[in-house]
């Protein structure tokens, strides 16, 4: 397969400084509105980087809320993604949405959120998906998907009557940024970059070259 061959131009319209919010979150909400309008496979799925001394590990996790304090997203704290995290607390976050031809790439620091956040996000899942992540124990070596069910079933049944609590093991994460760049492709390979960089309290907004 020659992948040279896969080439096309970029065709959207472009965006200029003065299209920009001088407040990074709300742009980055009027260009995840626009996604999920478009109405593009899971708009919130991000691209996370994280990394210790030894490796860079990278998958794709959802967005579930943001403000102004910055990207939240779950997980257990027992995971691989979670122990580079401890070791290391600086994240890269990229959205991909491509049909649009366009991304976002993220540049923070990481911290827990609240016991209590958590609880709230953790009480709003459905039911199944809490039992998941009381049944498994994220990147850890299992030796079937069948011991996987077994584990599930068991959860399903010690958690059968009343609320299924908080797992003292998972929780969320915010990455907090201190760079916001969105990107949109332009002909030529002559792409709109902006970057939102954090100065104090502040935002600084440049253009970089493509």
């Amino acid at each position: 397969m020659d992948l040279n061959l896969l080439r096309r131009e970029f065709t959207n319209q472009g965006i200029s400084r003065e299209q920009m919010n001088k407040n990074p979150f709300v742009q980055f909400e009027q260009w995840i509105q626009q996604a999920s309008d478009a109405d593009l496979t899971l708009p919130n799925a991000m691209s996370l980087a994280t990394s210790n001394d030894n490796e860079v590990s990278i998958r794709t996790v959802l967005l579930k809320t943001f403000d102004e304090k910055g990207f939240v997203f779950f997980t257990n704290y027992n995971s691989k993604k979670s122990q580079q995290i401890e070791q290391n607390p600086k994240a890269g976050l990229l959205f991909p949405w491509l049909a649009l031809e366009r991304q976002v790439k993220i540049s923070g620091t990481v911290e827990k959120i609240s016991t209590l956040e958590s609880i709230k996000y953790f009480s709003s899942r459905p039911k199944d998906s809490q039992l998941g992540a009381w049944a498994s124990s994220q990147s850890s070596s299992i030796s079937s998907r069948q011991a996987l069910l077994m584990q599930f079933e068991s959860m399903k049944t010690k958690f059968k009557q009343g609320e299924i609590p908080l797992p003292d093991f998972w929780g969320g994460y915010r990455v907090i940024p201190h760079r916001i760049e969105f990107w949109q492709g332009r002909e030529n390979r002559l792409h709109d970059r902006f970057v939102y960089l954090k100065q104090g309290k502040n935002w600084i907004i440049e253009r970089l070259a493509p």
